[in-house]
């Protein structure tokens, strides 16, 4: 063969060398930019829907969540999106309680909350603290000189003053604490407006006249709060729809929920309020705050160290619903392995309620004077089984959490049966009680509330309720600005 012959075939050699080195080089471009510039957003939107937790914890088991996917992925809004960037389980944080000090960005957290500057006599003047002219707010740099919260039952309804604290917190500089909610300056920015009254706490203190009184200092604050949010343009622009009150004392806000009605409440249960007030579509189920001490996962006595089968201590003789713990006390009082007594918080009655629950199988929750009561999140830190005896009973998180694998509920009309309840619970076995109690060390951490709040505690899980409920409100919010903003366009023109 020829030289002449041969240079083409050279030539092709090279030319295949060359495109073949060219696709190599484009593929490995392609694999590191395909996040930021060459794959539709979309994808990553539904990567991330489908591949993390949005509202719990890395160490929760995700088999046992059935996080409902259909009630956040029909509309990909920001929040839904940022919700799981930002989650518990994203890299900023390496597991519970441990987030990184990186600052929150408002585009990057969950909610955006506006917060009214109240007067400090509706929050923190209620606990003592008196600031300035110039201070509305305590300092919250240092959680030493955080004024502090009453002890005792008025801690079970402390939910206002938690997320007060996490608001203020997430302003400030090296702020450990999850990116849920941050605070913003300005109200068109926001997703929810906070309404920074302590409800609960101004009930529990100054409901009561004293001296010359002839409005107590309850009902007057929830007067003046009711002129002051009103006249906001916040609330003239949705009608107070996107503002978020917590009032957890089913007593609290007595006098000024009619009016505020409109806004998403925080609440213990529905048992006080009639539906076109309060109702589970636009309302928040908070869980109250735990009075018993928290046990260690690690120390939970098992099945076999629990010598008492069904544990309850507290007020026997209650009004409405609650007449069923009555009934339930004279059928069971009697039985070698129950522990059905009246208790108080005097003396030594939480502490001892604490050991009880921790040395118990099952712990029951009746119904009393309203169908929720502390008891159960007692219970739930202490690793004891609750047995749920309230019909009208409404759960925290349980579009997110499946009570059912931790809590056994009995129908009342059920409970009252002799012999129903006991043999119900002593047909439960060692491996099928141990099943609920290893889910319950899973899931303990929900009911936590502390300063500064972790991912997925009770501040973080309630602010994660709270954006499940703004689609709706953001929804309504857009249809109501088609028109505005074309009008206020014009206006400005023909001036």
């Amino acid at each position: 063969m020829s030289e002449k012959s041969m240079l083409p075939s050279r030539y092709l050699f090279y030319l295949i060398t060359i495109l073949m080195f060219l696709l190599i080089l484009s593929s490995v471009l392609l694999l590191q930019f395909s996040s930021t510039s060459l794959s539709p957003k979309s994808v990553f939107k539904l990567v991330m829907l489908n591949s993390t937790s949005v509202y719990l914890k890395p160490n929760v088991n995700i088999e046992h969540t059935k996080f409902p996917l259909q009630v956040d992925s029909k509309v990909l809004t920001r929040s839904t999106v940022v919700a799981c960037r930002n989650s518990s389980s994203s890299k900023k944080t390496g597991g519970f309680g441990q987030p990184r000090r990186k600052p929150c960005d408002p585009n990057q957290a969950l909610l955006r909350v506006y917060m009214y500057d109240l007067p400090s006599q509706f929050h923190f003047g209620l606990l003592g603290w008196k600031g300035s002219e110039d201070h509305i707010w305590p300092s919250v740099i240092n959680p030493n000189r955080i004024p502090p919260y009453p002890g005792g039952l008025n801690l079970q309804h402390s939910m206002e003053y938690w997320l007060t604290l996490d608001l203020l917190s997430s302003n400030t500089p090296d702020s450990v604490r999850p990116c849920s909610a941050i605070r913003v300056n300005d109200s068109s920015h926001a997703d929810i407006i906070f309404v920074p009254f302590f409800s609960s706490l101004c009930y529990n203190r100054n409901s009561k006249l004293h001296g010359k009184e002839k409005v107590s200092v309850n009902k007057m604050l929830q007067m003046k709060l009711v002129e002051l949010v009103t006249n906001r343009d916040e609330w003239k622009r949705m009608g107070g729809k996107d503002h978020l009150i917590v009032a957890h004392h089913p007593n609290s806000l007595l006098d000024a929920r009619k009016k505020l009605g409109s806004a998403m409440f925080v609440l213990a249960d529905f048992g006080r309020y009639p539906v076109e007030i309060a109702n589970l579509d636009k309302d928040i189920i908070a869980p109250y705050r735990h009075v018993v001490r928290t046990i260690p996962a690690g120390e939970s006595a098992t099945y076999d160290e629990r010598p008492i089968l069904v544990y309850f201590q507290g007020a026997i003789y209650r009004k409405d619903g609650g007449v069923i713990r009555q009934e339930l006390y004279y059928l069971l009082k009697d039985e070698k392995d129950v522990h059905f007594s009246f208790g108080t918080v005097r003396g030594n009655g939480i502490k001892k309620a604490g050991h009880g629950m921790a040395s118990s199988k099952f712990c029951l929750n009746i119904a009393g004077d309203t169908p929720s009561s502390n008891r159960l999140f007692d219970a739930i830190v202490n690793y004891c089984v609750p047995v749920i005896i309230s019909d009208e009973i409404e759960l925290p998180f349980e579009d997110v959490l499946d009570y059912s694998e931790f809590c056994i509920f009995v129908r009342a009309s059920d409970a009252v049966k002799k012999g129903y309840l006991l043999n119900l619970l002593r047909g439960i076995d060692h491996d099928m009680w141990t099943k609920m109690w290893e889910r319950l060390k899973e899931i303990a951490q929900h009911y936590e509330y502390q300063f500064p709040s972790k991912p997925g505690d009770a501040v973080d899980m309630i602010w994660g309720a709270v954006s499940r409920k703004v689609h709706p409100i953001q929804f309504k919010r857009h249809r109501k600005n088609r028109y505005r903003r074309s009008q206020l366009m014009i206006n400005k023109k023909s001036k």
